[in-house]
């Protein structure tokens, strides 16, 4: 039972139901046990009502007629009355010749020719005769069903008169689930405009909300994608139409040095290229793993930053930057890809703008822990420092080699990670890249 709308349904006419049962049960029981004294008392009345007229004189033999009570629960009942020596002296028409009961007086159940009676015996010492009045059980059974049968019927039509309504009810309640679904399947692709919550019952603003905030979270990834695909455009248009010009000198250059030259040319574009091509692939992994990112692991620090120096070495080389190493002996809860991630990055940026030297240091304390990556470059103005994790965005003194996604993809992966990436300057000039952890994920 997969719809919603019938479990409600079966849940509201189940439960009704039970309820019904159990007070049908009770009216049920209630009512045989009210009619039953009802019965028992007019037993009382008639018996008492005969005796009277016996003890006038009233009643001298033969046939003796009992009393009606006027209302729904008369019928016959039967009378018999003897006299003390064991004589009978009168019954009603309904009565058998044998004794109703043995017993003197009171109520009592005896069974005459194969039928049982509830018989009510009266004795009148002063007059020498006992009155005996009796319900056969069958006949007062028959009564008993009768009129709890009038009560339950028209309860249990009702069953079936409040399934219907209780349809209709569920039926009107899904009418706004149905409103927004309908206007869900209408909407064109591109349309990621917040639903309207007018007149919308409180138990469907939440998902209202919930609906609102992924749109407004997948317009915001749409504007990222189509930012980073025009942008991401833009930056190989540079080095493509480089290396295009760079070929054709090289085609046309007689001079080996002019043809060397440019063939220099050409492989620092394939690698400008080639390193563009990697940050976008990386920033399109993070932004893949925004919702479920990779799990972390207890991982050693100090071997982690060394194996990424190790990896970025031609470039320091080639750049004439020394990479200062601060050994910290500890280790990082972390996810070995997100932290390689943010480590090459921070890294390489470092060095691209770097004048002499890279410091990489470890900086604990009673209520946090930061990596500090250190250069001694040109920095930025304080006007930029807002903007350094924008995608493609590169200060005013940039070199040609860097595309402006270092710090973004860094950004992504410390969010990812729990940490909190922050850009300032340096101590006496460059920049300082600060990944602050929780003390928790470092021992």
């Amino acid at each position: 039972m997969r719809s919603l709308r019938t479990r409600l349904f079966v849940a509201l006419l189940a439960i009704t139901t039970l309820v019904w049962a159990v007070a049908a049960g009770w009216i049920y029981i209630r009512t045989q046990r009210d009619v039953e004294r009802v019965l028992d008392a007019r037993l009382v009345e008639a018996a008492r009502m005969v005796s009277s007229l016996a003890a006038s004189g009233a009643v001298q033999g033969g046939e003796v007629r009992v009393p009606a009570a006027g209302d729904e629960l008369s019928h016959q009942l039967s009378c018999q009355i003897w006299s003390l020596e064991g004589r009978l002296v009168a019954r009603s028409s309904g009565a058998p010749p044998q004794r109703l009961s043995q017993v003197t007086e009171g109520f009592s159940e005896t069974s005459v020719n194969g039928e049982t009676w509830r018989v009510y015996t009266v004795p009148r010492p002063d007059v020498g005769l006992q009155v005996m009045v009796g319900d056969n059980l069958k006949v007062r059974q028959n009564l008993v069903r009768q009129v709890i049968t009038g009560l339950l019927l028209p309860a249990a039509a009702g069953v079936f008169a409040l399934a219907a309504l209780i349809w209709l009810v569920v039926e009107r309640g899904h009418a706004p689930l149905r409103a927004i679904a309908q206007t869900l399947s209408a909407r064109p692709v591109s349309d990621l405009s917040s639903l309207r919550d007018t007149g919308a019952a409180d138990e469907l603003r939440p998902m209202i909300d919930a609906l609102n905030s992924l749109f407004a979270r997948l317009q915001a990834a749409r504007v990222r994608e189509q930012h980073l695909t025009a942008s991401a455009a833009h930056e190989l248009k540079t080095p493509l139409a480089g290396l295009k010009t760079q070929a054709q000198i090289a085609l046309a250059a007689e001079d080996p040095k002019l043809r060397q030259a440019a063939l220099d040319q050409i492989v620092l574009s394939v690698d400008r290229a080639g390193r563009l091509v990697g940050q976008l692939l990386e920033m399109a992994r993070r932004d893949a793993e925004a919702a479920s990112p990779p799990a972390a692991v207890w991982l050693p620090l100090d071997a982690a930053i060394e194996q990424v120096a190790a990896e970025l070495t031609p470039l320091a080389e080639s750049r004439k930057v020394q990479i200062n190493l601060e050994p910290s002996q500890s280790e990082l809860q972390v996810s070995p890809e997100l932290l390689r991630a943010m480590l090459r990055n921070l890294l390489e940026n470092a060095l691209q703008y770097a004048a002499r030297e890279v410091t990489v240091r470890l900086a604990r304390g009673p209520q946090t822990c930061r990596l500090i990556i250190e250069d001694d470059g040109p920095g930025v103005g304080a006007d930029e420092l807002p903007r350094l994790r924008e995608r493609f965005f590169r200060g005013r003194g940039h070199n040609d080699v860097g595309s402006g996604l270092g710090l973004s993809i860094v950004d992504l992966a410390a969010v990812q990670s729990g940490f909190v990436l922050t850009v300032e300057p340096g101590t006496a000039a460059g920049l300082r890249a600060i990944v602050e952890f929780p003390p928790a994920r470092v021992r």
